[in-house]
């Protein structure tokens, strides 16, 4: 039983599905603390035609103290939401698979999300279904885990049935391999390198969000993403 684990970022890399694709379950970290600092889970890369384009969602944090990742609210003031859409809109213009996606986009924009979490999971959802992502996704708060550090991923390995951990290579070095010995779990490091496809406005730019992947290649994102599948170490 090979298991990932990972918070719900906003948009994610390709790297990321790519890690679950390569897994048999997925467990997202939705009890564990959202950070007091910039954050991926708040804000992503695309591409548009002056370079980068960053998208951040607001989160109310003011006055909140330390706050889990599933308590934090999306602030709704301001026009955040359709500038969001606008600029994907200008930004894919001509992007070949843009129109079908904006549907989805503007249920997903208009929609009022009040949580992070559940606005990130919207995302999320969508593309395991377009890649066709069969991973079972299971989250913290339904295991009840509330350790810290890696007294909490290797519980999760424990209560997931995991005999491999499937986890980025550069984490490796500072998680205990000892307590996954111990609790019968192998680390096994994963090595996500950009891939390289099709896209728009200029010099290609690596491991933006999914969205410009999906946008420029549609149906061809899950074998661009399954290419790089042989960069999983021992």
């Amino acid at each position: 039983m090979i298991i990932s684990i990972s918070r719900p970022y906003f948009a994610p890399f390709p790297g990321y599905f790519l890690k679950a694709l390569l897994s048999d379950r997925f467990v997202i970290l939705d009890q564990v603390q959202f950070p007091r600092r910039t954050t991926w889970i708040t804000r992503n890369r695309l591409k548009n035609d002056q370079g980068v384009l960053w998208m951040t969602v607001p989160v109310w944090k003011k006055d909140l103290g330390l706050q889990p990742i599933d308590s934090v609210r999306i602030c709704h003031e301001g026009r955040w939401a359709q500038k969001h859409l606008v600029s994907l809109k200008r930004a894919y213009a001509n992007a070949p698979y843009l129109q079908e996606h904006t549907g989805f986009l503007e249920e997903a924009y208009a929609a009022g999300t009040e949580k992070i979490l559940d606005f990130n999971l919207k995302f999320i959802r969508y593309i395991f279904r377009l890649l066709n992502i069969r991973t079972e996704i299971i989250f913290q708060s339904e295991l009840g885990v509330r350790a810290k550090g890696d007294k909490l991923l290797v519980e999760i390995c424990r209560q997931t049935g995991a005999s491999v951990f499937l986890v980025q290579k550069e984490v490796c070095k500072y998680l205990d391999a000892k307590q996954f010995d111990r609790a019968g779990v192998q680390l096994k490091p994963f090595v996500p390198i950009a891939p390289v496809y099709p896209q728009l406005w200029g010099d290609f730019i690596g491991n933006l969000s999914i969205l410009d992947l999906v946008f420029n290649c549609g149906p061809k994102a899950r074998e661009i993403l399954m290419a790089d599948s042989f960069r999983l170490r021992d």
